[in-house]
Formats: structure tokens, sequence, C-alpha cells
């Protein structure tokens, strides 16, 4: 599968963005998905997952009733609706396979990126 993240930008912090992931392959239903954020001079975090079948979600604590995922099967397109954000948001964005546990091992699905930069 492969991904492409689009739909960061410059914003305040308050503000919304919405991030989406478009993914190729008629086998996207099948993957559990994830968004992973990186910040400048940091280590990657686990942002979020949504699972396959279920659609259940999971949300790192410092994004929980912040961000929500969802996911469009039949569209191949996996979201994050970022509200309420905050300057330490400011990261770039990928999509990719995998829970918590396995997203930020499996690098060589991550997409580009897309950049999110809230100001103070």
């Amino acid at each position: 599968v492969q991904l492409v993240e689009s739909g960061g930008g410059l914003v305040q912090a308050g503000g919304s963005l919405r991030l989406s992931c478009a993914a190729s392959g008629r086998t996207f239903s099948s993957y559990d998905m994830s968004w992973v954020r990186q910040a400048p001079g940091k280590g990657p975090e686990w942002v979020s997952t949504i699972r396959r079948g279920t659609g259940s979600t999971d949300y790192a604590d410092s994004v929980k009733g912040r961000f929500t995922i969802s996911r469009d099967n039949a569209k191949n397109i996996l979201y994050l609706q970022m509200n309420g954000l905050k300057p330490e948001d400011t990261a770039v964005y990928h999509c990719t396979i995998g829970t918590a546990a396995t997203a930020l091992t499996l690098t060589e699905y991550w997409g580009q990126g897309t950049q999110v930069t809230v100001s103070s």
C-alpha cells in the first residue's frame, strides 16, 4: 500500500485542520491505520489508530478529546480532524499502517508527510 498525506498548513492556536491520507491499492480496508507525527528535534510520536473491521479508535493522551480519526474504505482515505490545536501539535504528520504498538516501526509505509504548524 502507498500512502499520500495532505491537508497540513499554518493555523493559529485554537484552530482546526483536517488531514487526509490517500491510499493506493485495493486492500486499504484490511489494514489497521494510524497517524504518527514528528516534531522538530524530537522522535516520532504515535497519535491515533483506527482498526479495520470494527472501526474502533485509540488516541494518545496528548490529543484525546481534540483529534478524531476516521476512514472511508470506499474511497481509500484516512482522515484526522484536529480541533483545538496547540503550538505543541506542530509537527510533520504521517499516516501509516499498524497500531500504537507497530506504527512507529513500519516506517517503510509512511507517506511523505504533511507539515502542521500552529502559531501561538
